[in-house]
């Protein structure tokens, strides 16, 4: 079979990935053997091949965490999963409940174990999920990292209200599952970036307002000023860095802040004084557990929610994608079509 490896660390994709032939895995017990369609791109997915993910990485690894196939093959004492069904990979493989696995349990797709960017894959069948019947397989592909990444953020701990003003920002992966979510649960949203066309399409997507952050780089005042002075309930923080600050600010008492990425560093800068004055609480997340990926998939199942495909790449193609998500092109997710069978 054909697969893409990382053999080695580097700034380009193509420097680090190569196509190669691998041996179909047989499944083993309790593993189910998935014959890949489609896969999605996520931003540390570049981390990864650069080597500032993990950079003591074992290499060669097979990248990408999410993904959509068809279940061909089952090993011994496997219920759940049989010749046929359409499933999602999930992000972690080793994971107990709560959405907080331990050091322990942090054995992910495309990082520690090989991932999906191949022709098969197989894992163990606590690693896959089965996908909402609507989708096809390029949107199912999306749901594992940045669907339930933006679930965890908005629908689990502590939920979102109907009423409450959530601040996204940017309209990448995350971001737009954030916004449909947001939208889902009655709230009131407003979408940061820096490219006009793409805050057009936030608003057609149904965003309630934008930002235009080249325009408004100080975007926390204007945020302040459309919220009355008492700023938003909710913040999902993609980038990190200069911007955590400018996130405080723009956050009521008693809010929130979702730290998820670092897409601009990941070093920051951060006064503790209005977390302590505001009681502000800041919650870093790394995407979710198994039962919240099917609390997730019922909901999009249930509002027949279509998540946004931007682009989608051949296999022949996969390092362009990377080179897409590097420049920032991208609204919504970026796929590859590994297999139409």
């Amino acid at each position: 079979m054909k697969a893409y490896v990382i053999d080695r660390f580097g700034q380009d994709p193509g420097q680090a990935l190569r196509v190669t032939e691998k041996n179909i895995p047989p499944p083993g017990p309790g593993e189910v053997r998935v014959r890949m369609r489609y896969a999605s791109l996520n931003f540390r997915d570049l981390r990864i091949f650069r080597g500032q993910y993990r950079p003591a990485l074992p290499l060669p690894v097979v990248p990408l965490s999410d993904g959509c196939g068809i279940v061909e093959a089952t090993g011994e004492h496997v219920r759940h999963f049989h010749p046929g069904d359409r499933v999602a990979t999930t992000f972690f493989q080793e994971v107990s409940s709560g959405g907080s696995p331990d050091s322990s349990s942090r054995v992910t797709l495309g990082c520690e174990r090989d991932g999906v960017l191949s022709e098969w894959v197989t894992v163990p069948q606590s690693g896959l999920v089965p996908v909402p019947a609507h989708l096809s397989d390029s949107e199912a592909s999306t749901l594992t990292c940045a669907g339930l990444t933006a679930w965890n953020a908005l629908m689990e701990g502590d939920p979102v209200r109907p009423g409450e003003t959530v601040l996204i920002q940017g309209t990448g992966g995350v971001s737009i599952f954030a916004l449909q979510f947001a939208r889902l649960s009655g709230c009131r949203t407003i979408v940061l970036s820096r490219h006009e066309e793409k805050l057009e399409r936030a608003r057609k997507l149904g965003a309630s307002e934008t930002i235009n952050t080249r325009a408004c780089p100080e975007w926390e005042k204007e945020v302040l000023k459309r919220t009355g002075g008492q700023g938003v309930d909710r913040v999902i923080e993609v980038t990190g860095g200069e911007s955590l600050p400018r996130s405080l600010e723009a956050t009521r008492t008693g809010g929130q802040i979702q730290v998820i990425g670092v897409l601009s560093g990941v070093e920051s800068l951060v006064s503790l004084l209005p977390v302590l004055m505001k009681e502000i609480r800041l919650r870093g997340l790394l995407v979710g557990d198994r039962p919240m990926f099917l609390r997730m998939n019922r909901a999009v199942e249930a509002n027949r929610l279509i998540p946004m495909v931007d682009r989608i790449f051949s296999f022949e193609d996969a390092l362009d994608a990377y080179r897409v998500l590097d420049r920032g092109a991208a609204f919504g997710k970026l796929v590859i079509r590994i297999s139409d069978s």
